[in-house]
């Protein structure tokens, strides 16, 4: 056993990040020989527990949660690691000693939809696409847990000696409401690096703000609806997802306007668009593409689009119509905010400001349309705010109408210069993907990494290819699956020896 630990420590001694060293190498080839498998059968059972977020349901009375702690629980137990249950943080860990290394992930996600999925979203679904596994939380984020327990498992196995206690946090509301996290790390004893599991390869550095404008109408009481009119537009299921559906109803249509929408929806070949006849008028439905709202880009906005067709008329200023006017007018079918006065601009890192509305809602208040935008550093707070004001006052002014309602919140960017953990991580991405000139990026997502000094996020998705988190068709491959649980326990082994 001296002679083991001694190889092992001269592994990392030697190691000098042109690569990964020895011992990393050779205990990512075991992980995935001996536990792919159980990894998946890991997944299965995770995936299976609908951990979302109720409106005035405690996360302690929420059996989906109950259920998803248990099963978490039994599994570390199984596999020889600590478990600790703090409410809305879960603390899975290894191994002994004052420094530390944080690795953080969530076990909420986001709703799904039954009906856009070809099985239930909650149930792993390994055949019906060969070489992918599908499920709600399969990659946002409960494929990374899995991975996670799998890769530290076999680091305890391999008896590999680690300089940092390893601890997983697993937060539950990541999805709905970050309070609870704040407050567990007034006390938490935070580690000096920590690393997110909740976003994408190389390593990221940086991520832009999630922001929103929120506008409500209720429209003009002395609008006169005796003509064509719309009514009952709706869109999206919730506020970080590109929505796929949008509807609305035409009354007191006729055959020439009915053509011109028709005419301009047969323009747009990327979405489908369907007209149903019903009393007075036609409903009409958008059915897009659904993807994560920080990649606005990889999906078809269904609000958007459904908007854009309606363009053709000039609609009474009902809330409906008022809404698909300020849809057109300041929105569009674009992912970077260029219509919304002069509000876009863009990083030279970070990249642009990009906008998706997400939902439009009926409530008591009005027919409320949120706009989702994920803002990189280079214009403050203020003068955001200011322009997205002037805007809509303009707007407002052009269009003579006044909106009941008008809230814009503005997210803070975040940024990470110069942390010790980066190059070594990139390192060992660049060993295992082949890509040798991988550098740090930024994203538009926002994952709890702001909340932790030096944070930076390694995985699971590859550069370049749409996030399905959050999509109504959320996946990961087998072949990334693999993939990740290399990189991540080398991942451990590396930066848990710094």
């Amino acid at each position: 056993m001296r002679l083991i630990t001694g190889l092992l420590s001269l592994a990392f001694t030697v190691q000098a990040y042109a690569g990964v060293s020895f011992v990393a190498q050779e205990t990512a080839d075991y992980a995935v020989k001996k536990y792919e498998a159980a990894m998946t059968d890991t997944l299965a059972e995770l995936v299976q527990f609908e951990t979302v977020a109720r409106a005035n349901v405690p996360l302690e009375d929420n059996q989906a949660f109950s259920g998803f702690k248990q099963s978490l629980k039994r599994k570390a137990l199984s596999l020889g690691l600590e478990y600790q249950d703090h409410g809305h943080v879960l603390v899975v860990a290894l191994g002994e000693g004052d420094e530390k290394l944080g690795i953080v992930t969530h076990g909420d996600v986001q709703p799904a939809n039954p009906k856009k999925w070809q099985n239930s979203p909650f149930v792993l679904d390994r055949e019906s696409e060969p070489g992918k596994l599908v499920a709600r939380g399969s990659e946002d984020d409960k494929g990374p847990i899995a991975t996670a327990l799998y890769a530290m498992k076999a680091i305890k196995d391999q008896a590999v000696p680690m300089k940092r206690r390893v601890e997983l946090l697993v937060y539950l509301a990541e999805e709905s409401d970050w309070a609870p996290f704040k407050t567990f790390l007034k006390t938490y004893s935070i580690p000096d690096y920590n690393i997110t599991i909740d976003a994408s390869y190389p390593v990221v550095t940086a991520e832009k703000g999630w922001s929103e404008v929120q506008v409500t109408a209720k429209g003009q009481v002395s609008e006169d609806l005796s003509g064509p009119h719309l009514k009952n537009f709706t869109g999206g299921y919730f506020r970080s997802q590109v929505p796929d559906h949008a509807q609305v109803t035409l009354f007191n249509s006729n055959a020439k306007l009915l053509s011109a929408i028709r005419s301009r929806a047969a323009e747009h070949k990327n979405i489908e668009f369907e007209f149903l006849a019903v009393e007075n008028g036609h409903q009409i439905t958008a059915k897009g593409v659904a993807i994560h709202s920080s990649e606005p880009e990889h999906g078809i906005n269904a609000i958007a689009y459904l908007a854009d067709i309606l363009a053709v008329h000039d609609w009474p200023m009902n809330a409906s119509g008022t809404l698909v006017h300020y849809l057109n007018d300041l929105v569009g079918t674009g992912v970077y905010a260029e219509s919304f006065g002069g509000i876009a601009y863009s990083d030279g890192f970070m990249g642009p400001m990009t906008a998706a509305v997400t939902m439009v809602k009926q409530d008591d208040e009005g027919l409320t349309c949120f706009l989702n935008l994920r803002r990189p550093t280079g214009k403050s707070a203020v003068q955001l705010e200011g322009e997205i004001h002037s805007a809509l006052a303009g707007w407002q002014s052009k269009r003579k109408v006044s909106l009941a309602g008008i809230v814009v919140t503005l997210g803070t960017p975040y940024r990470v210069d110069g942390a010790a953990h980066v190059e070594p991580l990139l390192e060992v991405f660049r060993h295992f993907s082949g890509i040798k000139d991988a550098q740090p990026v930024s994203i538009g997502g926002s994952t709890n990494a702001k909340l932790l000094p030096n944070a930076v996020s390694f995985g699971p998705s590859m550069p370049g290819r749409p996030y399905t988190g959050h999509s109504e068709h959320e996946f990961i491959t087998v072949e990334q699956f693999r993939m990740n649980l290399k990189m991540y326990t080398a991942m451990l082994i590396e930066i848990g020896n710094l």
